[in-house]
């Protein structure tokens, strides 16, 4: 883990937000959002994965993503954290806590490599199950240890899938994130912290092929797929005081996906 950015830090809340590493991706839309709406961000990335994927690593785009929330007013903290070492996610926090003590996590990062039933690799089962799974539970232990907000005022929120058959260990991975944060509503229920878990359904960041574009735009109501920005001002209203309400949820932000 190498922290890559800081800024002064300000009186703004402070969100962690994991797994933002590309520009076209959901949690830099996401970290976007929230900068606009008055937060400090902290972000993780994690190149090696970019590098493995079909799209690549994308030059510059750590700085770029860093220099856009510090326009809309963030100090920001960039943090290069590999999820798969369970000893990351405190250094995370350390690192975040620069800015001040974190008030939103919000988990965007993920392990996904398409594979099914009988060609999954145990490799790559437990390297799904260390990032999608055990990362986010001690991200939201260490979230939960540290906490020193108001009650009512701490939030944490992760993004799940349903996709399992031909993608088997990305979908297995996620059921489990799901009962780690429906968990936390539970468990970090005397801190005054609200969890909640959303399905961002069909959005193209750049793996979906022509075909499957199509297939996915025809399914839905409004013939369109989602983007970042949609999943982005669902995360801003559960991090809002008007959010509070919402807890223990998994919410099905998919367009109408039949």
């Amino acid at each position: 883990m190498d922290s890559v950015a800081a800024a002064t830090p300000t009186t703004r809340p402070v969100a962690l937000v994991t797994g933002v590493g590309r520009t076209a991706g959901i949690g830099a839309g996401v970290a976007e959002r929230l900068a606009a709406s008055g937060w400090d961000i902290a972000f993780t990335f994690w190149t090696p994965y970019d590098r493995r994927m079909a799209w690549g690593e994308e030059p510059g785009a750590t700085e770029g993503i860093g220099a856009s929330l510090e326009r809309l007013g963030a100090a920001v903290a960039a943090v290069e954290a590999d999820l798969a070492d369970p000893e990351t996610p405190a250094k995370v926090f350390d690192a975040a806590e620069r800015l001040g003590p974190v008030t939103a996590l919000v988990m965007c990062h993920c392990e996904s490599v398409d594979s099914g039933l009988l060609d999954t690799t145990v490799e790559s089962f437990d390297r799904h199950f260390a990032v999608n799974a055990r990362a986010t539970w001690l991200l939201a232990r260490e979230y939960g240890r540290r906490f020193t907000g108001a009650h009512g005022t701490g939030r944490l929120v992760a993004l799940t899938s349903d996709h399992t058959a031909g993608n088997l260990p990305y979908g297995a991975s996620k059921g489990a994130l799901d009962r780690i944060v429906l968990a936390a509503a539970r468990e970090l229920a005397h801190l005054g912290v609200t969890a909640n878990v959303i399905n961002p359904g069909p959005v193209d960041t750049g793996w979906m092929s022509g075909g499957l574009r199509e297939k996915l735009s025809r399914q839905t109501p409004l013939g369109r797929l989602g983007t970042p920005r949609d999943t982005a001002h669902l995360v801003d209203f559960l991090c809002s005081p008007q959010g509070q309400w919402v807890n223990g949820q998994l919410l099905m932000s998919n367009g109408g996906l039949a």
